[in-house]
């Protein structure tokens, strides 16, 4: 009996991924979706898109190892701090652990030693983003990573992979997709009958706002955690003396979120008589400061106040930190302003 072929698919969930998908299914291999959640990016999106193509779906985290890889990437940032090139090879590189035979370095990292797939394909399309799948980002990816990728839209613009001289798959039966335009990818939607988000968005570290929040922490923290990067998703950022990061929510679902958020060592504060913001004080390499002599402490918020003018950067010493987080408070709680107010400050 003819050995069933198996696929993985990296599925991002976008209209190019599912198509590199639905083009395996049509010859018949048994095609599994695979997504990665960081702390930039989900799965959710991944996840719809194996249910419209009614394919199985795993699900990987690796936020630490990613958000290691962003700190410091072998291949460089795009635009913004995303590494696109290293963000590839790595996720086709824990692909590899599911593969039928691993190398050597996935084995002994304790991977098992294959679970039955025969091949890994992306949906990348040769030219359509100009710096990350070129020719030779895409053999630089495949450097990295130390595994061949079959791209189902673009495998008859490029070279023959091994993938295909072993009869995996029909190459003949494969696209010559390449360039920036999508004509081709919407045409074929209609024909599948598939819905799709819009193409752009999807990663963090390709929006300039956060990925200037992202480029300040690392440079900040440089041994910053996914925990950290998390709080930058929600509320207004101030940084004390480089150290120190604030964040105060600007209204009740995020002053919810970062209460849930808060960490053992994190300071969180908030107006005692005025509806106001919940902040957020973590400190790096938290020394032992005596928060009893601050708790339930008063603090007279200015009518005037330019928080721009402020010079943060030279506040350092941890009571003062905390002086500057309630009148932060205080300011953002528009009635609280020209009153001496309560501040109630507890510690994780």
């Amino acid at each position: 009996m003819k050995k069933k072929i198996k696929a993985l698919v990296l599925l991002s969930g976008g209209l190019d991924s599912m198509l590199a998908a639905k083009i395996l299914m049509e010859q018949g291999i048994e095609v599994t979706g695979i997504s990665f959640a960081s702390c930039f990016f989900g799965t959710a999106k991944a996840e719809k898109a194996a249910q419209q193509l009614g394919i199985e779906f795993k699900k990987i985290e690796f936020k630490k190892e990613h958000l290691e890889m962003v700190k410091n990437p072998a291949s460089g940032y795009g635009k913004c701090l995303n590494p696109c090139i290293d963000c590839h090879a790595l996720m086709i590189k824990r692909a590899g652990e599911y593969l039928t035979s691993q190398p050597p370095l996935l084995i002994r990292r304790g991977g098992v030693r294959g679970r039955g797939y025969d091949f890994i394909a992306t949906g990348e399309v040769l030219g359509q983003r100009p710096m990350s799948q070129n020719g030779g980002a895409l053999e630089r990816v495949k450097k990295l990573a130390g595994i061949e990728v079959l791209r189902p839209l673009s495998a008859l613009a490029l070279p023959e992979t091994e993938i295909e001289k072993k009869r995996l798959v029909n190459r003949k039966k494969l696209l010559d997709i390449s360039g920036r335009t999508r004509e081709k990818q919407m045409k074929l939607a209609e024909k599948y009958g598939f819905t799709y988000p819009s193409p752009a968005g999807g990663c963090l570290l390709t929006d300039p706002v956060f990925s200037q929040r992202a480029r300040e922490m690392i440079k900040n923290w440089p041994e910053c955690g996914p925990e950290d990067i998390e709080l930058l998703k929600h509320g207004r950022i101030f940084w004390l003396g480089g150290k120190t990061l604030i964040v105060m929510g600007r209204n009740k679902e995020e002053c919810q979120t970062l209460e849930k958020l808060a960490k053992k060592g994190d300071i969180i504060m908030e107006l005692e008589e005025v509806i106001g913001p919940l902040t957020i004080v973590r400190i790096y390499k938290f020394t032992n400061l005596q928060i009893y002599k601050l708790r339930n402490f008063e603090l007279q918020i200015p009518k005037k106040f330019n928080v721009r003018e402020l010079k943060l950067d030279e506040i350092k010493n941890e009571e003062k930190i905390l002086e500057m987080a309630g009148l932060l408070t205080g300011w953002y709680a528009t009635k609280a302003r020209g009153k001496t107010v309560k501040l109630n400050i507890k510690i994780i």
